[in-house]
């Protein structure tokens, strides 16, 4: 069904396949580096949702994103998971600068505290994940997501399972 009220949203992206193995021949630094000048396609994830790097740091990463439509939930606000999509994309790149070539990391947990609601009305929101600590098998990182005037969206924590990438 089309109607005057029908939107679109087209997103293009890379195969992740061959964008996932490059990554793994660079330390997590340089994986991020590269995505963040463009040596490397972003992820299809971070296509979908246009986040874009803003600064890069070992152990800190910012991403900005504006909000869009094709976000919104029910209520007319932007979807939870969207805001907690960001929330772990930004906290594992951070976690991800920390490692070492041969290493890598998955999610094993992440909490997400709403503290009001993200519409187009936002704008562009920062996201900041900051490791707070790194070890041999587990890493904690820390997010937050900022409206356009610097007020405060949400709170995420996350604990990353670190490991050597399997020999493929």
């Amino acid at each position: 069904m089309s109607d005057a009220s029908t939107r679109e949203k087209l997103v293009r992206w890379e195969d992740p396949v061959p964008l996932a193995a490059r990554l793994r021949t660079m330390s997590g630094f340089d994986a991020m580096n590269a995505l963040r000048t463009g040596e490397i396609s972003l992820p299809p994830i971070m296509q979908l949702f246009g986040f874009q790097f803003k600064s890069l740091e070992v152990g800190i990463v910012q991403f900005v994103s504006t909000p869009h439509e094709s976000h919104y939930n029910l209520l007319g606000t932007v979807h939870g998971g969207a805001i907690a999509t960001l929330l772990d994309t930004v906290m594992g790149c951070a976690v991800q600068s920390l490692l070492p070539l041969g290493r890598a990391y998955t999610t094993l947990s992440i909490g997400v505290n709403y503290i009001r609601a993200l519409t187009l009305a936002s704008g562009e929101v920062t996201a900041e994940g900051t490791v707070v600590h790194s070890g041999r098998s587990t890493a904690l990182a820390q997010g937050r997501v900022f409206d356009a005037n610097g007020k405060l969206i949400a709170t995420g924590e996350t604990t990353c399972l670190v490991f050597d990438v399997p020999n493929t």
